[in-house]
């Protein structure tokens, strides 16, 4: 089976690489800029699971268009009408597409370019990021992809896939209700990325404080209620869970949200709270430490504008 995985960078170049590393076929579709560092350094995996190395094989998107079996789109949301147009002459009728974007918006985009009939959920729980050299740093156990039919079913093609995918160092998993996966990450990632980004400080310290563990409460609170109104398939309890898991997590874990800033990179700020507080306003639903999240992120966006310019 023939993988491409749109993007080699700390999401993308970690899972293709897992992939590789295990012995499957896989190819980046990257820029020229980053196809050469590829072709000069390799691509590098420094993890907790162990590290890799290798020299992967790469395409630009002006190669000559060749079809691939399933495609992998790692990027950023804000990146993902560039990402589309340059997978599409890599795309064929038989091409199954999984995206590892977080929140949900990036469906309907995709299911509206593509036959929704190719499109798979998809996510992924991963802490990793890139160093000063473009290697991949991956600092936690965690790190899961998760993908299955939009339907829910265990279709021929989905097992073909899952035993493709099984057999890697990091854990690769065929979803049977993708839907209410990618919602209750949904819900996760836009606290924590949220809750970091605003106190500009990893989960521990935040979590840690009596009035901080109230903020991460809240926030959890007010987007169930929007999600409970828009009808989304959140499971009963599931803000009692993600408490949980956040409890479970390392003092010194950052969101990827939490590490772009640091990096003064742009961020997912209309994909994950925008669209949030979109839907929240829609329905009546009273969100104000969510509304003060995207505020601050608007205000940074701003704030790269205005470096930019100077």
């Amino acid at each position: 089976m023939r993988i491409l995985v749109v993007g080699a960078g700390a999401v993308g170049g970690y899972f293709g690489g897992r992939l590789i590393e295990k012995g499957e076929d896989v190819t980046f579709l990257v820029r020229e800029k980053k196809q050469l560092q590829l072709k000069e350094k390799g691509l590098v995996i420094h993890s907790v699971k162990g590290d890799f190395h290798c020299r992967p094989k790469t395409i630009v998107a002006t190669d000559n268009p060749t079809p691939f079996d399933v495609v992998l789109i790692s990027t950023k949301a804000y990146q993902l009408k560039e990402a589309l147009a340059a997978v599409e002459p890599f795309v064929s009728d038989y091409t199954v597409i999984i995206p590892l974007l977080n929140g949900v918006e990036h469906m309907e985009e995709m299911r509206a370019y593509f036959s929704p009939d190719q499109i798979f959920g998809g996510l992924c729980f991963i802490e990793s990021t890139l160093n000063e050299s473009g290697e991949i740093v991956q600092t936690s156990q965690v790190d899961d992809l998760v993908y299955g039919e939009w339907n829910g079913e265990k279709t021929e093609r989905a097992r073909q896939i899952e035993d493709v995918f099984s057999g890697t160092k990091s854990t690769f998993t065929l979803s049977e209700n993708i839907q209410q996966d990618m919602w209750h990450k949904y819900l996760f990632i836009t606290t924590l990325s949220g809750i970091t980004s605003l106190m500009r400080a990893p989960i521990g310290p935040i979590r840690d404080t009596f009035e901080g563990r109230t903020y991460i409460q809240q926030l959890f609170e007010e987007i169930r209620l929007a999600m409970n109104a828009h009808g989304a398939p959140i499971a009963d309890g599931i803000v009692e869970k993600q408490m949980e898991i956040i409890n479970k997590q390392g003092p010194a874990m950052k969101s990827s949200m939490l590490r772009d800033i640091e990096k003064g990179s742009f961020v997912e700020a209309d994909h994950l709270q925008g669209y949030l507080l979109l839907m929240a306003e829609r329905y009546g639903i009273e969100t104000p430490l969510l509304r003060l999240i995207y505020q601050h992120l608007k205000v940074y966006e701003k704030h790269l504008e205005v470096v930019g310019k100077s």
